[in-house]
């Protein structure tokens, strides 16, 4: 007996120490409020995604600047130190043969130097296409930047609306533990049944299930949230709720198409594809004509062995010209890559025709959902105009004994879920409006 009471006491003081630890676990977690904004500038300081797109740029950069040292001249030094062994002199039948002694030391150093001053237009070409797919990768950078931007629009704005939702359910399941009080107060008095207890817990079970899923929802937005952002582990981020209050009217710009061809990255990157096919043309053209440059060299060669007998002595010499070079296999090679360039180009123009094509249908129905949201949220005010209505009669005839607890529950509950899709409905419009900013290129 007095084993069991120490264990019991040994566990009691182990539970004891344990709940500070829990507490301070609980303690661990941060609150913090963000707005939209606080979102887009964190996400751009911190998002592993943006800095790859970056490193794309820098390439892009580098290549650019690989490309202009074409430019530059080229510069060709070489030396040599050889054995050159005795030669033999014959007759042409290979009869009288006669040995030729060689000095055995040979030595070669040559300094040749070309500047390009004519290829076709090829070097400047190939400059300007490394140009362009800079300017590629840097709207490719802009893409990334907007689709990251929006999706955790949408993540903050379903965080907002889950915390709503939760807010709903929370009441809910007090107005519900209220309602089971006091049925079960009704039925020690004979006044109610059993069932009605069993139907209500098994509500209220499903209202805290509910719960539990809102709570996970928010958890896995959090952590989604927080690790985009390079925020730390035990931040929970609680989306700002003037957020409600951005003046956002229902009237979108005219010529929404044109908007989108100034600023989609996906538009711009289609025109700068097309100006790219166009220099594959120009650069597969280049080959039908020659290349000519300036040229310069210096020989210094050691011994003179075009003379017989050699002679042992070192031969310097120097030229300057300019240099003509043609590929003649170009005149039947050329044409394919021409050919083929030209149908990239096609092909680059026609797929700028089918974006523009798609993205003037997904802003007319972007903008359609935008005008609809707000018809919706002036609908949702309506409903819950009449649910306040109807909770302030309710309430009234509750509190003159003229209806059941249940009556007043339902009103109760109307009204709630009638103030949650106001709020909700105002979020959606937030969302509409940055879909349609995205969906024009001005997020």
């Amino acid at each position: 007996m007095i084993l069991i009471r120490s264990s019991i006491k040994k566990i009691v003081l182990a539970l004891f120490l344990l709940l500070p630890i829990t507490n301070l676990s609980a303690q661990e977690k941060m609150n913090r409020v963000l707005t939209l904004d606080e979102i887009f500038h964190l996400v751009t300081e911190n998002s592993k995604q943006l800095k790859l797109s970056q490193k794309g740029i820098d390439i892009a950069k580098k290549a650019t600047d690989v490309a202009k040292t074409s430019r530059l001249p080229s510069i060709d030094a070489s030396l040599s130190f050889s054995y050159l062994g005795d030669g033999t002199i014959m007759d042409r039948e290979l009869t009288n043969i006669t040995r030729a002694p060689m000095p055995h030391f040979g030595n070669n150093f040559a300094l040749e130097a070309s500047q390009v001053v004519f290829s076709g237009g090829a070097i400047s070409n190939s400059i300007a296409k490394a140009e362009l797919q800079e300017q590629v990768a840097q709207l490719s950078y802009e893409k990334d930047l907007m689709d990251i931007r929006f999706l955790l629009t949408g993540y903050y704005l379903d965080l907002y609306k889950l915390m709503n939702q939760r807010e709903v359910y929370v009441k809910n399941i007090e107005q519900t533990n209220l309602l089971i009080k006091q049925i079960k107060a009704k039925y020690k008095e004979g006044m109610a049944l059993n069932n009605d207890i069993t139907r209500h817990e098994l509500t209220l079970q499903n209202y805290e299930l509910a719960l539990i899923e809102i709570d996970n929802n928010c958890d896995i937005l959090n952590h989604h949230l927080i690790v985009t952002l390079g925020l730390p582990h035990n931040t929970v981020i609680m989306p700002d709720s003037t957020i409600l209050s951005i003046d956002l009217n229902n009237t979108t710009p005219v010529d929404l198409l044109q908007i989108a061809r100034n600023n989609l990255p996906e538009l711009k990157s289609a025109e700068k594809d097309i100006q790219i096919a166009e220099k594959n043309v120009k650069l597969a053209k280049a080959d039908y004509l020659p290349s000519v440059a300036i040229v310069a060299a210096n020989h210094f060669d050691g011994p003179i062995t075009i003379e017989v007998p050699t002679i042992n002595k070192n031969f310097n010499y120097w030229y300057v010209g300019i240099g003509v070079k043609y590929n003649l296999s170009s005149l039947f090679k050329s044409k394919k890559n021409v050919s083929l360039a030209k149908a990239q180009q096609r092909m680059a123009s026609n797929n700028r025709d089918v974006l523009l094509e798609q993205t003037e249908i997904v802003i007319h129905n972007d903008a359609t959902r935008y005008k609809e949201s707000f018809e919706k949220l002036n609908t949702f005010e309506k409903s819950l105009q009449l649910a306040d209505e109807n909770y302030r009669i309710i309430n009234n005839r509750y509190m003159n004994d003229l209806v059941l607890i249940t009556e007043m529950l339902d009103a109760s509950n109307t009204k709630l879920n009638a103030e949650l899709q106001v709020v909700n409905a105002k979020i959606n419009i937030i969302y509409n409006y940055y879909k349609l900013q995205r969906t024009i290129g001005k997020l």
